[in-house]
């Protein structure tokens, strides 16, 4: 796993259910390697947040939602 990211939290997002945008986003994350520091930076919220979407521990705050699903968006254009 590149950026830090676990195997146990690759295998966790993967086996989660695609209905939380947090997941959804960790998914990706992971997918292309996108480092957590630049997810919080971009989100202006804390390491330790990104983690609790990433598991399904929280939910994104739904005045972030929108922003989160446009990056969401752009990271699966990705190739």
């Amino acid at each position: 796993m590149s950026y830090g990211y676990s195997q146990r939290l690759a295998d966790a997002c993967n086996k989660a259910g695609s209905d939380s945008v947090g997941i959804m986003l960790g998914r990706l994350c992971i997918e292309h390697g996108v480092p957590v520091n630049d997810v919080a930076k971009k989100f202006a919220v804390s390491r330790s947040t990104v983690y609790n979407w990433f598991w399904g521990v929280h939910k994104p705050k739904a005045s972030l939602k929108e922003q989160i699903l446009l990056f969401i968006e752009q990271l699966s254009k990705r190739t």
